[in-house]
């Protein structure tokens, strides 16, 4: 069976997710098979026929108007950013452009720069694929205490935020509502791979994550999409306990893929002196060695 490919994986997803007590079609048909909505119901809603939009959604239809899509959009009711990834993979579709081999991300100097000036707050300077381009001592406390600081600095080593998510244990206790931490991550993921569709590094990442950890591959077949810019993060952290922590992202002008995650934890005094005592090489990976620094805070 032909694939449908992302677009059609997409529309399938969010015509599933939406109940047809939620749209003008409430109550019509009392036997149903599926949860969702039928493909005659989208097309009704859309205004466009039965057979243009299971084209659509077969992958089969390369050259949908932004005018029928967004009809589609409003018959799915896509949030806004769903709406433009919606309209990313359709353009992706058109494309010609071949695949390749991207260039190493490199951080903007003037990126660089302000992480030099925030020194009182964890904070990580993040690529496209959310890799750690760079971060602050406090940063690298935070999100990766088990890792050495200098482990940004060699691009073919620089630390996923996806892989540590789902592929490292000590990472996943970080989190102690570690579904919602994963949820956001991945739609941010199929929206970002919505835009760069010629990305071979982000293809060859999600292809890696879904074959090694079955929570991302159903978190990735949900199709959700979204960017999460700001919120409260929870932490259980090895060395500086239970804690909750406001969070902001800042999008470089010069390079609007590049973003400053600023971590704002509550209980400031106490957590960030926790987080100071951790080492640049990184905590030692047996109990024994993390509660010797532990300790050293009581005393």
């Amino acid at each position: 069976m032909t694939s449908p490919g992302p677009l059609g994986e997409f529309l399938r997803a969010k015509r599933a997710e939406l109940l047809p007590e939620y749209t003008p079609l409430a109550g019509y048909g009392a036997r149903r098979r599926v949860r969702g909505l039928r493909r005659e119901e989208v097309a009704q809603l859309a205004g466009v026929s039965i057979g243009y939009y299971t084209r659509l959604e077969q992958g089969h239809s390369r050259h949908a108007s932004d005018e029928v899509l967004l009809a589609v959009a409003r018959a799915l009711q896509l949030t806004v950013t769903e709406t433009e990834h919606l309209l990313d993979l359709s353009r992706a579709r058109s494309s010609t452009g071949g695949r390749g081999v991207p260039p190493a991300e490199v951080a903007a100097p003037a990126a660089l720069a302000m992480l030099d000036f925030i020194t009182d707050r964890p904070a990580l300077l993040l690529g496209r694929r959310n890799d750690v381009l760079a971060w602050n001592r406090l940063g690298h406390a935070l999100v990766a205490p088990h890792l050495p600081l200098s482990a940004p600095s060699i691009a073919s080593e620089r630390p996923s935020m996806a892989r540590l998510l789902f592929l490292d244990p000590r990472s996943r206790a970080l989190y102690p509502d570690w579904t919602k931490e994963a949820g956001e991550l991945v739609a941010y993921h199929r929206m970002i791979s919505g835009k760069h569709p010629d990305d071979t590094a982000l293809a060859a990442l999600v292809g890696e994550l879904v074959m090694k950890d079955p929570a991302f591959a159903a978190l990735w077949s949900e199709g959700r999409v979204g960017e999460c810019i700001s919120g409260t993060k929870q932490f259980r952290h090895p060395v500086a306990g239970e804690f909750s922590a406001t969070f902001d992202l800042w999008a470089q002008a010069s390079y609007p893929e590049h973003r400053i995650e600023i971590y704002d934890p509550q209980d400031p005094d106490r957590v960030l002196s926790a987080l100071r005592s951790v080492p640049d090489s990184g905590l030692p990976t047996h109990g024994q060695g993390i509660e010797r620094v532990g300790r050293s805070l009581k005393d």
